[in-house]
């Protein structure tokens, strides 16, 4: 903390110092650039007018000196343009006098959270540099927990792995985490795509064809079932392949072994399956369009991968992770996403889950002119309003307990029935949802 106040260091270090944290303070913002060269810190609050140097100069020093440490300033002399100017700086936040303990408290808690989801990407990404281990599942939300707990359990086995989820959920990304825990990891890890392919050309790229197998078959070609030997094959969009290979695909698990197109002599495999769907392959086998008995073969093991509006305390440390990569790639010095950013993310629906997420960003970063993500650099749809109207045609205005019923309705559809999402939009603690759920017989 940097003031020349003294008195205002003291109430500052003693608010903050009850609250957990470690407070150095300094009078001279010179003395504290000093400081800052042999030492780090996770936060510097400073205020703006000083006499030895004024805020933004501190600020600007101190992002060329300790990048990625956010800094928020104080003043009693706030101003519209000098909020825009430290934002545009790549100031945390900018707070006026007088502010309340609780206030400070709960901005200091909110950047030193950041702070660790940002360092918490960097550690993962060092790991993977100098580990050489397989992709990382992202998240802290309970559902991702398990996620990640159930991979790694089921990753040394040899059975087989049907990942459910929408499209987006970075169903991919947990097929290939399976196989870098596993035994096979130094084997080849093959994907394909079943629904991009005519029949003819699933069983061609799957099998492989012998020379002559069909005009044009100039030479033997090995297919993708063989090239994944002693490895791991991943087949996406698994609900999307034709009856007919569906029962080629069963033989193939039952027995081990491929015959390619125009070929007689089956060919050994040694091969893990993982799938991968967006549909509901019970109701799919239901309808008669999915073999049941492959179904069985695939599902030995299910993960389903949670929408992203289900997890949205993951946002945060998902939106770190993907701009650190997002940034290197693009080779722009970018080290944070602004407040206001980060709340439009948080509070978007993402139907596209986290791929669109990933697409969001990725614009941004091309978007950004400075080192920090900026709501102008986010899409407008993202700040657009969802306009939802109480008054029904059929019976006019409602009254208020209809009003309260309609409008948790609409919440718990907006979350995906997330009641922890649901209590928190609707500023109230989940036991008081329930009994409201329970009242209006809401499920």
């Amino acid at each position: 903390m940097i003031d020349d106040d003294p008195l205002a260091l003291k109430n500052l270090r003693r608010v903050l110092e009850k609250d957990g944290c470690r407070v150095s303070t300094f009078s001279s913002p010179v003395r504290a650039l000093e400081r800052l060269e042999g030492e780090s810190c996770d936060l510097v609050i400073s205020d703006v007018k000083m006499p030895q140097m004024d805020g933004l100069a501190l600020l600007e020093r101190i992002n060329r000196l300790v990048p990625g440490v956010g800094v928020i300033l104080i003043t009693g002399y706030a101003s519209l343009d000098g909020a825009v100017e430290a934002t545009k700086s790549g100031a945390y936040h900018y707070l006026e006098k007088p502010f309340t303990p609780d206030r400070i408290r709960s901005l200091v808690r909110q950047a030193l959270r950041e702070k660790a989801l940002r360092d918490d990407c960097l550690r993962q990404e060092e790991r993977k540099v100098s580990g050489g281990i397989g992709p990382v599942i992202i998240g802290r939300s309970p559902k991702m927990v398990r996620v990640g707990e159930l991979i790694r359990q089921i990753a040394p086995t040899e059975c087989s792995v049907l990942i459910t989820g929408d499209s987006g959920t970075g169903k991919e990304l947990a097929a290939r985490a399976i196989h870098a825990l596993s035994g096979r990891h130094s084997g080849p890890f093959v994907a394909f795509n079943c629904g991009a392919f005519t029949e003819d050309l699933i069983a061609n790229e799957l099998f492989g064809h012998e020379k002559e197998a069909f005009t044009g078959a100039t030479s033997r070609k090995p297919g993708l079932l063989t090239a994944a030997n002693r490895g791991t094959l991943f087949l996406d969009e698994i609900g999307d392949m034709p009856l007919s290979m569906q029962i080629k695909l069963l033989r193939v698990i039952q027995e081990r072994e491929v015959i390619p197109v125009g070929g007689t002599r089956p060919v050994a495999l040694d091969v893990r399956f993982i799938a991968a769907t967006a549909k509901d392959l019970k109701a799919a086998v239901r309808e008669q369009v999915f073999r049941q008995d492959l179904f069985f073969r695939l599902n030995v093991i299910n993960i389903n991968l949670p929408r992203l509006a289900e997890r949205c305390q993951d946002i945060p440390l998902l939106a770190y992770h993907i701009l650190h990569k997002c940034s290197k790639s693009a080779r722009k010095p970018i080290k944070t996403v602004s407040r206001e950013a980060m709340r439009l993310l948080e509070n978007y629906a993402f139907p596209g889950n986290v791929r669109e997420l990933e697409n969001i960003l990725e614009r941004a970063v091309a978007m950004c002119r400075g080192d920090v993500i900026q709501t102008s650099d986010l899409p407008s749809d993202l700040s657009e309003v969802e306009i939802y109207s109480f008054e029904r045609p059929d019976r006019g205005h409602l009254n208020l307990e209809e009003l309260e019923k309609d409008y948790i309705r609409h919440i718990l559809q907006i979350t995906g029935g997330v009641r922890t999402r649901a209590a928190e939009i609707l500023g109230i603690d989940r036991a008081t949802l329930w009994r409201k759920m329970k009242k209006y017989n809401l499920d």
